[in-house]
């Protein structure tokens, strides 16, 4: 079996990374020797893969439903924004510069088309099946020219592709057929079908839309898959949740003290891998916020000061809101405040920047013994360690190198009081430390909460991806989609709407 599939999406957040997580799950149980593949992702959220490339988080996530450990040839192009014209474009792990959107799509992504194509083909040598997600949507255009992600992959390497339509929007069969008929006619012979995604009610409702929708273009349904909360595992888009200000409360478990513990996360601009506090909402009766006003964070047990791509606008944005003095008030109380990444660069005294930003230099908030200067150089490390007497493991991705002047040593930073400042992102998914850590943060706190003693992040991880996989298994037509894989690109007629010229 060489096989293989694209996942496209009627629109961003489809659904698209994973249905491509589930796919990949479900192949695994299947026997299938499976790879993910992301030609182009635009993410705030990566991760560190053990040869020291960046890629996304999203795409790491796919690789652990494959039971494989994620690479660079699964991600060779990702795209970090910078704000809202510029992004700095990682290729095969690693940065090669900023560029705009106009740049970019000017030129550039279409001289990727070899590379991302090299990639894809030297997976499928090593793997049964590669499962490939597209970037929001394949009739895009406007941007068709220079596509490397949807239909320009899909074309390049003869792959079948899945549209996957998100329901609980609304307008989905206009969706499905505004795709197709969207796309030229040597791309919409590529489509295969569709997938409707987040479906909320009585399937029989549903078919005769989707017999209608067959009817129409000639592409069956390959699946309804049910709403299910807590299924969107490792977020891509951290640039929309922090630039609209939105507040995000996770779903909490019973705790097993006589208290719950709040934790406030500043949702400051181009927050980046803010999935490092999914392990803190994992824990039975904690409670995560995302906020962005200074009275947020009085009820607070901790306040948690994130990673950015834009360490200096964020420091900026703390000041005009508010919350960098709240910031202060809680140091000077001896309120924990934990900083990761670029958010511990914002709790030092100064910063030195002529790399991200440009701003030369800038005074900190001052809440840490720590000067930050930026390197040209990314730092792309997955470190081990202990802390608090328990082992860590994590990963950094950063410009800002600190000089720490003082404080207790805590992992690659320090602490003075309750105030924690490290670059490692991840350092939460350690069990033992997090406990610990809670524990402290308790403590300072004066709740009477007690960590649960066997929360394990790793297997609930593993047990969302087996759900993903269910979800394939229960609610999609397996036999067609193993057929699908199995074959290749369809050779179907191409689509031609009602009333368009012949």
């Amino acid at each position: 079996m060489n096989g293989g599939l694209l996942v496209a999406g009627t629109t961003s957040d489809a659904g698209k990374s994973v249905v491509t997580a589930g796919i990949c799950r479900w192949l695994v149980r299947q026997g299938v020797k499976v790879a993910p593949f992301k030609a182009q992702n635009m993410s705030l959220n990566s991760f560190v893969t053990r040869e020291g490339a960046e890629i996304g988080r999203a795409q790491a996530m796919q690789a652990q439903a494959c039971r494989i450990e994620p690479t660079a040839l699964m991600n060779p192009v990702l795209l970090k924004p910078g704000g809202e014209q510029s992004s700095q474009v990682v290729l095969l792990g690693k940065p090669v510069g900023e560029m705009s959107a106009r740049g970019y799509h000017g030129g550039r992504q279409q001289r990727l088309l070899g590379t991302v194509l090299d990639c894809l083909a030297e997976l499928r040598g090593q793997y049964d099946a590669v499962i490939c997600e597209g970037a929001g949507s394949p009739a895009e255009i406007n941007l068709r020219r220079t596509d490397i992600v949807n239909m320009g992959i899909a074309r390049g390497a003869r792959l079948p592709v899945l549209v996957v339509g998100d329901i609980d929007r609304g307008g989905v069969f206009a969706s499905f057929f505004g795709t197709l008929a969207l796309l030229s006619p040597e791309d919409q012979e590529l489509v295969a079908g569709f997938l409707v995604n987040k479906f909320r009610g009585d399937v029989s409702l549903l078919e005769p839309g989707l017999d209608m929708l067959k009817g129409l273009t000639g592409r069956p349904a390959y699946g309804v898959l049910p709403f299910w909360h807590g299924l969107g595992i490792d977020e891509e888009d951290g640039l929309r949740v922090s630039l609209r200000g939105a507040v995000r409360e996770s779903a909490v478990a019973p705790p097993l003290g006589a208290d719950v513990l709040r934790v406030a996360v500043c949702a400051i601009p181009l927050m980046s891998n803010f999935t490092d506090v999914d392990a803190l909402a994992a824990e039975p009766g904690v409670v995560v916020r995302f906020v962005d006003r200074p009275e947020e964070l009085a009820d607070a047990d901790l306040v948690v000061v994130p990673g950015t791509r834009g360490t200096v606008r964020a420091l900026r944005w703390l000041r005009e809101r508010g919350l960098a003095d709240a910031l202060a008030r809680r140091t000077a109380e001896h309120r924990p405040v934990l900083g990761v990444c670029g958010g511990f660069q914002i709790l030092g005294e100064h910063i030195e920047d002529d790399v991200e930003s440009r701003a030369g230099d800038v005074p900190g908030l001052g809440l840490l013994p720590v000067r930050v200067r930026f390197a040209r150089e990314k730092t792309l490390t997955r470190p081990t360690g202990r802390a608090l007497g328990e082992p860590v493991e994590g990963y950094e991705i950063h410009h800002g190198v600190a000089e720490v002047t003082g404080g207790e040593p805590f992992l690659d930073g320090c602490r003075v009081g309750q105030t924690w400042g490290t670059h490692w992102h991840g350092s939460l998914e350690s069990d033992g430390f997090r406990r610990a850590f809670l524990r402290e943060v308790a403590a300072a706190a004066g709740r009477r909460f007690v960590p649960a003693p066997d929360t394990s992040f790793a297997a609930l991880r593993e047990e969302q991806l087996d759900r993903l996989g269910d979800l394939i298994e229960q609610h999609a037509d397996t036999d067609a989609l193993w057929r699908l894989i199995e074959s290749g690109a369809p050779q179907g007629l191409p689509f031609i709407p009602p009333g368009a010229p012949a």
